[in-house]
């Protein structure tokens, strides 16, 4: 019998501030978008995201404040929980309606912000998405410095750091250049800047800053306390991962979801949750995402699962890819739930096509992983009501897994005739015949 190593969680930094107190920064930092949040869930009806010019003006007029301040809080509440889109109606998120009275929930909400620095500040034009991608994910590296130095750390040597995990990631994906190489030219490329690795921190610093994480000085950087205990928080949670029982931690996303397949709920998010603390949150995201792309329907859905641990972070690439086919119910379904509606009411917002594709993809999973009783039971979760009519429209609606889906219903159900119906429409759509 084995027994796994396990780490030590780290202790809070030493004069980390009380919860209370914490819960009070945060609420200071977010103290805009709490007004916007209480406007828009007012019945203010601002539209859709990101605001409309006249509620801009609207928001800007009640609340007496810019539009671009408007539309900074308006962004801001979104991704702290505070407010849900569902339409164009705006609804307070469970957040805003614990703010006065809740810690936790605030603390909670300000982390999801803090998760999201990258969307808060814009990264700079003319630099390549990879580039910025790299940058984000070199951060946790910057920020583990400033905690352990307890105090302001130069922009040199944040930079050299950024530089060493930068050059890291290249190596780790095998992204080392062999063979001989051309000189380089001593000037920079045209449109590039001159120290893209600076341009990329000072960007990265600012948008921490923005988000309450840190102070920035003359030539340094120093946490605040809320940022100082965010970042004690995160290496806690990977901590407590490396010695869970599940041990997924390490794993790559589809393994890790192959792995929380048959975990209850509960247990199966706190896996969720751990694997995406150990990684920066847009290559957690990008993961699984290249997983939800895949053939396997079960990890398809779960992919999906994971993502709504994620929560604000991922909204803005979930809702990018809806107009993929194969991903578009899941993402649909997705959003829906993230803008506030009911799960059980959530199946409302697809088509009768999507409904369709989508039960199709769960009868292949179901088929590929769980029990046959599971995939008679499945028939029942249909929207067409009768086997004729799920029949027509499974035929019709192109899912590669067809046939295999409709074979495998006709050998695990138990009525004859109603097999045979099954597997005649299996052959109708393995051969394209009538």
């Amino acid at each position: 019998m084995t027994t796994r190593r396990t780490r030590p969680a780290p202790r809070p930094p030493e004069g980390t501030p009380p919860p209370a107190e914490l819960a009070r920064q945060a609420r200071a930092v977010l103290a805009d978008a709490v007004r916007i949040a209480h406007w828009a869930a007012g019945g203010a009806s601002p539209g859709a995201a990101p605001l409309a010019a006249r509620a801009l003006e609207r928001a800007a007029a009640a609340l007496d404040v810019s539009p671009a301040q408007v539309q900074a809080g308006w962004d801001r509440a979104r991704l702290a929980g505070l407010i849900e889109l569902h339409g164009d109606t705006a609804r307070p998120g469970w957040r805003l309606r614990a703010w006065d009275r809740d810690d936790s929930a605030v603390l909670r909400g300000w982390v999801a912000l803090f998760d999201a620095w990258s969307l808060v500040h814009a990264a700079p034009e003319g630099i390549e998405a990879g580039a910025v991608a790299e940058a984000v994910e070199a951060v946790p590296q910057v920020l583990s410095l400033l905690q352990l130095s307890a105090g302001p750390v130069t922009v040199p040597a944040l930079l050299d750091l950024l530089g060493q995990r930068v050059a890291e990631l290249h190596e780790e994906r095998c992204e080392v250049p062999y063979g001989p190489q051309p000189q380089p030219d001593p000037g920079p490329a045209a449109g590039q800047p001159a120290d893209l690795n600076a341009l990329l921190l000072d960007w990265a610093l600012e948008g921490l800053a923005a988000v309450g994480a840190l102070t920035l000085g003359a030539g340094h950087a120093t946490l605040t306390p809320l940022g100082n205990w965010a970042v004690w928080v995160k290496l806690e949670q990977i901590c407590v991962a490396a010695q869970s029982p599940a041990g997924n931690i390490e794993q790559s996303a589809a393994d890790m979801l192959l792995g929380c397949a048959r975990l209850t709920p509960g247990p199966a998010r706190a896996e969720y949750r751990a694997w995406i603390a150990a990684r920066t949150v847009g290559s957690a995201v990008a993961e699984l995402l290249v997983v939800a792309r895949g053939q396997d329907a079960l990890l398809r859905g779960l992919a999906f699962e994971a993502l709504r641990v994620v929560g604000a972070p991922a909204e803005p690439v979930v809702r990018s890819v809806v107009t993929e086919p194969p991903l578009r119910p899941y993402a649909l379904l997705w959003l829906a739930e993230y803008e506030g509606a009911d799960p059980d009411d959530a199946q409302d917002v697809l088509s009768r096509e999507e409904a369709t594709w989508l039960w199709v993809d769960t009868a292949a999973a179901v088929a590929d992983h769980g029990e046959t009783g599971l995939l008679v039971r499945h028939l029942d979760s249909a929207v067409q009501g009768t086997v004729p009519a799920l029949l027509d429209e499974v035929r019709a609606i192109g899912h590669p897994r067809t046939v295999q889906v409709l074979v495998a219903l006709a050998a695990a159900h138990p009525d004859p005739a109603l097999a045979k119906a099954v597997r005649r429409a299996a052959f109708q759509v393995h051969t394209g015949g009538e």
